[in-house]
This record gives C-alpha cells, structure tokens and sequence, in this order.
C-alpha cells in the first residue's frame, strides 16, 4: 500500500515520547504524531491522551525523503462545531463618548473638510482633558 499525502488510516500506538507519539500503520510503516497534532486543545502531558496499544485514527501530513512520516490525530478527527461568538460591545471611546460618523452629509469638499477639522480638533481638546483630569494635571 502507498501512503499519500491526506489519507486517513487506521493505527496503532507502539510508543510514546514527551514530544510525541510514534504509530504503526496498516502497512507496517511507522509515523510519528507530534504532540501539538494529538488534540484540538492543548497537551501538556501526552499520557494524558493516550496511550501504548491503543487503536487510533490519523491523517498524513507529510512523507520526507528518508522515510520519516509525519501523522496528525487532531485532523484526521471531525472538527468540532463551536458556538456562534457573542456580538462585540460598541466601541466607545474615553468619557463613554461613542464616535459615530454622520448621515447624510451634502456640500462641497471644502465644507465636509472645514467640519471635519472642527470636530477632529473638538474631540483632541476633549480627549486631552480627560486625560489629564486622569493624570490629576488640572488646568490653573
């Protein structure tokens, strides 16, 4: 049998090492899993996961020239479907003030600018006093 890159094949553990674990495959090949490749969630101690003899399901990564097979059990498993996120909070900005564009805006380049300037420079002015009504810098 010919081990291709993506195959998913039946084996078994014949050991285990801190970094790793080495598996005999159908054929009688031996590959190693790698111990980020044994589970979706970190590993720590890889006894904690398996175990010598133990019949496991993995995908070939990579074949090298000089016959070294790397395998992967993570991947060969279904992945896991994970609960949708949570929408993310607005994004408000210092003094609970929210940045919100506005709508509908007419007129020329000039005046769209000459308003932006404004604001930009109203909110620096803003920013600084709040920030130094933090710092305890208080204006005289």
């Amino acid at each position: 049998m010919q081990l291709e890159i993506g195959a998913i094949l039946d084996g078994k553990i014949t050991g285990l090492a801190p970094f790793g674990a080495f598996v005999e495959l159908e054929d009688g090949t031996t590959g190693m899993v790698h111990i980020s490749e044994v589970a979706s969630s970190y590993v720590n101690d890889i006894n904690e996961h398996l175990k010598e003899g133990q019949s496991v399901k993995v995908k070939v990564l990579a074949i090298e020239d000089n016959g070294k097979v790397a395998l992967s059990i993570k991947k060969a498993s279904t992945p896991v479907k994970r609960a949708p996120k949570a929408p993310a909070p607005p994004v408000t900005s210092p003094g609970d003030y929210q940045w919100q564009p506005r709508k509908n805006e007419t007129g020329s380049f000039e005046e769209m600018m000459a308003r932006f300037k404004q604001d930009s420079e109203e909110k620096l002015s803003d920013l600084k006093r709040i920030t130094d009504d933090r710092r305890g810098n208080h204006r005289k």
